[in-house]
């Protein structure tokens, strides 16, 4: 593969210039329990069609991920909001990089309407990163949740954020509008950034889960991570103890799958065993709700796992 084009899009231009004439790292061959269905049922055209019709990009389809067929079929997608192309160029991420376009004035009544139209107890709104914007996107996120809720007042809203690095004021704008759950991945140990999340800031994104709850203590954190990056067993228990430290309810643990040859090889395939013992050890340590599966995602099974979040925060509460 001599450059990553943007085959999503059937665009010649590189859908990753800063990784275009990096060599191909080798491939890991799949273990089976990495096998999914390809997508294609007729409930996964309908949501595919809702989509396209409201002129919508979710993150199912940017970043490549392996349960859009399982989801879609559900009418579960996750919207990604202000355009398909990022600021920053992350090692392991699959969304497009390079200078994005104005923000769409018209995006928060679109996903407002898709929202109503798949009819959804529950949706996910992400973003890419926009650093070029003064406050991040944050305002834009606001506006998102208030038209779903105008439309849609009995939908619970979840939304991933980018980290707002050095943008003063976002984070109080977008907690402000009270989504239902507030996301931010931290995506990988502290020792891996430099190479994987090179944009980012570890204990900046630590802390921004934590203000989340300083400024609004009803509202549900979360927070991911990816394994098979490189990443030893005790840095990754010591992420979980920042994230409690942090007051962090929800982490989710997914293998990491190598969208091209040109981004961050996969170590190695994490068994299902160890995906359980992390599981066991997370909860141990206090967290209302832990996924860690190979095919877990930010946002899979997210409409179950909120009322899941619920009944052990009623639970915690009662006890």
């Amino acid at each position: 593969m001599a450059v990553v084009l943007d085959l999503l899009k059937k665009d010649t231009r590189p859908r990753h210039p800063e990784k275009a004439h990096r060599p191909d790292q080798p491939i890991l061959r799949k273990p089976e329990w990495i096998r999914v269905k390809a997508p294609g049922s007729p409930k996964w055209a309908e949501t595919n069609r809702i989509v396209k019709e409201n002129k919508l990009v979710t993150v199912c389809e940017e970043a490549g991920c392996p349960n859009i067929g399982e989801c879609w079929e559900k009418k579960h997608a996750t919207f990604m909001i202000m355009g398909d192309t990022c600021t920053r160029a992350c090692a392991f991420c699959n969304v497009k990089t390079g200078r994005p376009e104005a923000l769409d004035p018209h995006e928060p009544e679109n996903v407002a309407k898709a929202v109503e139209k798949l009819g959804l107890r529950h949706v996910v709104i992400t973003s890419v990163d926009r650093d070029d914007l003064a406050d991040g996107g944050a305002q834009h996120f606001a506006d998102v949740i208030h038209a779903i809720r105008a439309r849609s007042p009995g939908t619970t809203i979840e939304i991933l954020t980018p980290d707002f690095l050095r943008k003063d004021g976002a984070l109080e704008v977008v907690v402000k509008a009270r989504p239902d759950v507030f996301n931010h991945n931290l995506e990988t140990v502290p020792s891996k950034y430099l190479k994987v999340r090179p944009g980012a800031r570890y204990f900046h994104s630590i802390r921004l889960l934590q203000q989340v709850k300083e400024l609004d203590p009803t509202i549900f954190t979360k927070s991911g991570i990816m394994v098979g990056l490189g990443e030893e067993r005790n840095e990754v228990l010591q992420l979980m103890d920042d994230l409690r430290a942090a007051d962090v309810d929800f982490m989710t643990i997914g293998q990491y799958l190598a969208p091209t040859r040109k981004h961050h090889p996969v170590e190695r395939y994490v068994t299902p065993e160890e995906f359980k013992a992390y599981a066991t050890t997370a909860r141990a340590k206090g967290f209302l709700l832990v996924s860690s599966t190979p095919l877990t995602r930010s946002s899979y099974h997210a409409d179950e796992d909120f009322a899941k979040l619920k009944a052990a925060r009623l639970s915690k509460t009662a006890g």
